[in-house]
């Protein structure tokens, strides 16, 4: 008799043998290799290059506009100190005028007063050397009439002194003004 193939025993074969699933694996997501090589990187550099590029020309082109507004602002204000400085001169020089001509309206203005106290006091004068009613009479008429001519033309004079005085302190300042609006005269 031939013999027959050995069994394995039962025992062993109660044990189940480890099972081995295959699991079917989700494709994975594309994941860039590693860069290994330079070539990539400028691939990459090349990409960032344009966005810098423009933002390089932005940043030097603003920096142009402030600095030519900056430019612009100093000589506009130096332009308007200049101004400022011209027009303060030209009012102290208004104020000189001024004062020089207010000083010379006074003192026509005193003598004015003295001329007419000296013609009150003669009148006065004359008044307790009158001996009748007509002879005063005369006499006031007459001191009426020369006080009347003696205070017009204390006014021409003053007033045409004035008018002298306003002119000149204004003509500073009207030169002044026509020079920095550019006003043709």
């Amino acid at each position: 008799m031939a013999s027959a193939p050995k069994k394995a025993p039962l025992a062993a074969a109660a044990e189940p043998a480890p099972v081995v699933e295959t699991v079917a694996a989700a494709p994975e997501p594309a994941v860039a290799e590693p860069v290994a090589a330079a070539a990539p990187l400028k691939d990459v550099a090349k990409i960032f290059e344009a966005p810098l590029a423009s933002l390089t020309d932005i940043q030097d082109k603003v920096r142009t506009v402030i600095d030519k507004g900056l430019s612009e602002t100093r000589a506009n204000y130096c332009k308007a100190k200049s101004a400022a400085d011209e027009a303060a001169s030209a009012i102290e020089t208004s104020y000189a005028s001024a004062k020089s001509g207010v000083v010379e309206i006074n003192v026509k203005a005193l003598e004015a007063l003295r001329a007419s106290a000296d013609a009150n006091f003669d009148f006065v004068k004359s008044v307790f050397g009158a001996k009748t009613v007509s002879e005063y009479v005369t006499l006031h008429t007459e001191f009426a009439r020369k006080q009347v001519e003696l205070l017009t033309g204390q006014t021409k004079e003053l007033s045409a002194l004035a008018q002298k005085v306003a002119t000149e302190s204004a003509e500073t300042i009207k030169a002044q003004v026509a020079k920095t609006f550019k006003i043709a005269k």
